[in-house]
């Protein structure tokens, strides 16, 4: 596929199917969107155009940045290293606490202000030595065809691609996804059927298919966040039954982050998550097994940092995005005892520390390819 030859706007897709009344179903996402001759599906930039499914935002992002890459988060994937970030428009759920609803949430087309081709993000990524790409902003499961075609010819740049993503997608469409991504940070937003529904328009069921599908069938780097809502989410009894499942399920490897909620789009009227709550989580999570379990969103330095899960020694140190320690040797493993530590590491850490720093990709289009 050249993508270079398709300057933006719509592209083809092929997860969708014609209905007997007329209308056509968007089969990405398990919302199922059924519309009718120029109708858009929620997540905004998948459009029904001469009677089929088109991606409306091909090669738009709403702006890119380089981000450490623990800011995903990740802490068990390639630390402290640069990593070049972008979302578009839009979003397949409809969070009523997202804290990127200016972007998750915009329905206009000037959000989409910068534009690239798959080739010249990966070529500025080589360029401004990042490690890595990450989707995120808003989910890259609602721009599947830019992402994959993006992950594509960082592949061929030697550059890793991270997905973060609520992991509400199709099971087809999530195959070929995943076949391209190197990790991922999956939001399991709560662990109640009643929370899905009532707080973010979808069902839990795909989301946990989906873990399940990353940890078992791909080679996909996985870590997982939920954020915190006093009231809605963060009960000792969900908390355990949340950790208990991802142990069973999933494995005691797969880093868990538990993140302060601070009011926002339309919970303004709930308080931010006391610091308390996010200790608790954590302590709930390693009593039952979890071997990596962190705060997030609260300055904490022992909730932010890395041990060993057999001698207990820190093994990684943090400072919100800054490594303070770093205790690994070349292969990974704990330097007091010799036992690995799960993750995607390389001989060294990086360095970037906490920087944020937006870049143009305009400037790196004409040297692409």
């Amino acid at each position: 596929m050249n993508t270079e030859s398709r300057i933006r706007d719509v592209v083809a897709t092929k997860y969708w199917h014609r209905l007997d009344d007329g209308r056509v179903q968007c089969d990405l996402c398990p919302r199922f969107c059924k519309l009718h001759e120029g109708q858009r599906g929620l997540c905004f930039v998948r459009a029904c155009q001469d009677g089929a499914i088109v991606l409306t935002t091909y090669g738009r992002s709403s702006g890119y940045c380089i981000d450490p890459i623990e800011k995903k988060p990740l802490n068990h994937f390639l630390p402290g290293t640069p990593v070049l970030s972008f979302g578009t428009a839009g979003c397949n759920l409809a969070c009523k606490f997202c804290q990127n609803w200016d972007i998750s949430k915009s329905r206009e087309f000037d959000t989409l202000a910068d534009e690239a081709m798959p080739e010249t993000i990966a070529h500025a990524a080589r360029e401004l030595k990042c490690r890595s790409v990450a989707f995120t902003y808003n989910d890259p499961v609602i721009f599947h065809e830019y992402a994959i075609d993006v992950a594509r010819a960082c592949r061929e740049e030697g550059i890793k691609t991270v997905a973060v993503t609520a992991g509400y997608v199709c099971p087809e469409p999530r195959e070929e996804f995943y076949r391209h991504m190197d990790a991922a940070n999956v939001d399991l937003k709560a662990f109640t059927e009643r929370f899905y529904k009532k707080i973010t328009g979808s069902r839990l069921r795909p989301v946990l298919e989906t873990l399940e599908y990353i940890k078992h069938h791909t080679r996909v780097w996985l870590e997982t966040t939920t954020l915190l809502i006093p009231g809605e989410n963060d009960s000792d009894e969900e908390l355990d039954e949340m950790t208990r499942w991802v142990v069973g399920h999933l494995g005691p490897d797969v880093p868990m982050h538990f993140t302060a909620f601070h009011p926002d789009w339309k919970m303004m009227n709930v308080p931010p998550t006391p610091f308390e709550t996010l200790v608790r989580a954590r302590d709930i999570a390693k009593g039952n097994g979890v071997r990596y379990a962190y705060t997030g969103n609260v300055h904490d330095l022992e909730g932010e940092s890395t041990y060993c899960h057999h001698c207990g020694q820190r093994v990684i140190g943090r400072d919100w995005y800054v490594l303070s320690e770093w205790h690994l040797d070349a292969q990974g493993r704990c330097e007091y005892c010799g036992t690995p530590c799960a993750g995607v590491f390389e001989a060294a850490p990086g360095d970037w520390g906490a920087k944020r720093v937006p870049v143009r990709l305009r400037d790196f289009a004409a040297h692409a390819g």
